[in-house]
């Protein structure tokens, strides 16, 4: 099972995907605005114990005032009360932005592949797609959802605390950071580092979800069955499976010796100003209670700034993500509407290949992320002219590979031609909307596809509010409707996954009553009736 060449590949985070990502969050500006005041108020409220507890030691103890203990105690209580409704207020401003944008990234990424030709599917693999619209999806949402929020909320903590600790005392606050750059360079080195085993990491998951995809679908598990080729899979299986726990396992020591050696710097600071602070304690020179505000409020800058170094590698970790996710919104649609392109109207159903020629794509000219105009294979069809009538009846015989499904295919305008033009009643199908072109042309292709859903609604895919009527008329005329009557749950029975409850010929006759339920002006029949007995 091969790798999903573009993941591969990779590409290296650059602020052009921090601000595509930032664009998806532009509907929820009023969401983040309110978000970063209670973020702001709670760091702010967060400062009150810290400094409080200073005056309860300076003023109140030292003094013997009991009543300015209670009441510095009770502000303290009524702080911590504020802070968490902001607390809840911040979580469900920063969810309900972090779920909004992740929905919107989904139902694009769905939307732009629903929309891609073809040939792009017939050259990805299942598998690698499912990856990336749902696992790369849920990472860029862990980050968004929980990270970021993270992310403000302690560059906030950290900026107020420094300007609280400055206005205190400016020498030990310079003394307390003096260690900073112990943090700065292992974080971008960590970062990288955690960046290329992510997407190693995501490049071993989807080609293991592309082996699960293929294997455990019907056709596949009966192939690997009749082949007995069981431990071979196994073990091509195990390997993904081995490299993914590999690699999870290099991720997590990484990143937690990371943090282990960012808590002791922090260990570190905490005890250089308890040492100059109580000497300048011990000299006079600074009160008891002051000492222990600023030591409260280093530990208030170490342990934001160790979450945000740890932020930092879930952020990269995210953005590979984001950029795989990207790459599949920027592979570009071969097949679209052309601007002013027009409805067909009214259509009578006349058919016309004028000097057609035509090449299927190569097959790695639809890989994800390629964004290059597609290379041609061989041609297959060369310089075809012909002419079917509205009304008239026009069989294709000949043998496999001669183009047949070719020609069905290009009526439809599943593929565009390499030269000449296909015409419905003298418009080209290029100058239609894609739309309105297959509302008009139905397709039974020798291998209907059915989902895992009910005969009726598989049914009702072709026209969304046909009758009961409509259906059994159309089943009538495809001589199926005997066979689902007889079914434990007649129109309601499951079909199972791309109808494997179903004969060959009872899912062809289904698919027939589909067409002519949609009632099609242009009907193609490409091989539809291969498995039905002759009658």
């Amino acid at each position: 099972m091969g790798h999903d060449p573009s993941a591969v590949a990779g590409v290296n985070f650059d602020r052009s995907v921090a601000r595509r990502a930032a664009a998806f969050a532009r509907p929820y500006r009023i969401m983040i605005i309110g978000f970063v005041a209670v973020t702001v108020g709670s760091a702010l409220l967060q400062l009150v114990p810290p400094i409080l507890f200073g005056r309860i030691l300076d003023d109140g103890i030292a003094n013997q005032d009991k009543g300015l203990v209670t009441t510095l105690s009770i502000i303290i209580v009524m702080s911590a009360i504020a802070d968490a409704a902001l607390g809840l207020t911040d979580r469900w401003l920063s969810s309900r932005v972090g779920e909004g944008l992740i929905h919107d990234l989904r139902v694009s990424l769905f939307d732009h592949v629903q929309r891609m030709p073809i040939s792009f599917f017939t050259n990805t693999q299942t598998g690698t797609l499912i990856s990336r619209l749902n696992n790369d999806v849920v990472g860029a949402q862990r980050a968004v959802t929980g990270t970021l929020g993270q992310v403000v909320s302690n560059v906030i903590t950290v900026s107020s605390t420094v300007i609280t600790m400055a206005l205190i005392e400016w020498r030990l606050t310079l003394l307390s950071l003096v260690l900073l750059p112990l943090f700065i360079i292992p974080a971008k080195r960590i970062g990288r580092v955690q960046q290329r085993l992510t997407r190693e990491h995501m490049n071993e998951n989807a080609a293991m979800n592309s082996l699960m995809t293929e294997r455990f679908g019907v056709s596949g598990a009966q192939l690997v069955k009749l082949f007995g080729r069981a431990d071979e899979e196994v073990a091509e299986f195990s390997g993904h499976a081995g490299r993914v726990r590999d690699l999870g396992v290099k991720s997590a020591l990484y990143g937690r010796t990371f943090l282990l050696a960012l808590g002791l710097v922090g260990a570190i600071a905490t005890a250089l100003v308890y040492w100059i602070g109580g000497i300048l304690v011990i000299n006079g020179d600074f009160a008891v209670g002051t000492l222990v505000t600023f030591a409260l409020l280093v530990g208030r800058i170490y342990r934001p700034l160790t979450a945000l170094t740890g932020a930092r590698i879930d952020i990269m970790t995210a953005f590979v993500s984001f950029e795989r996710v990207f790459e599949i919104l920027d592979t570009p649609r071969v097949i679209d509407d052309r601007p002013g392109a027009i409805d067909l109207v009214d259509p009578l159903g006349k058919v016309t290949f004028n000097n057609v020629s035509f090449a299927y794509p190569s097959a790695d000219s639809h890989n994800i992320g390629l964004k290059d105009a597609p290379e041609l294979g061989s041609v297959v069809l060369h310089d075809l002219d012909l002419t079917i009538e509205a009304g008239s009846m026009v069989a294709l015989v000949g043998p496999s590979g001669a183009g047949k499904s070719t020609v069905a295919s290009l009526i439809a305008r599943l593929y565009d031609v390499t030269d000449g033009a296909v015409e419905v009643d003298g418009h080209d199908v290029r100058d239609l909307r894609q739309d309105s072109l297959r509302l008009n042309i139905g397709v039974v292709t020798q291998d209907p596809h059915l989902f895992h859903d009910t005969v009726g609604n598989n049914l009702r895919y072709a026209k969304p509010g046909a009758s009961e009527d409509d259906i059994i008329a159309a089943c009538t005329a495809a001589r199926i409707h005997h066979v689902i009557v007889a079914l434990p749950d007649g129109y309601d029975t499951m079909v199972g996954e791309r109808g494997y409850r179903l004969s060959g010929g009872e899912k062809q006759r289904l698919a027939i009553a589909r067409t002519l339920l949609k009632d099609p002006t242009v009907v193609v029949l490409d091989e539809a009736t291969s498995h039905l007995d002759a009658e």
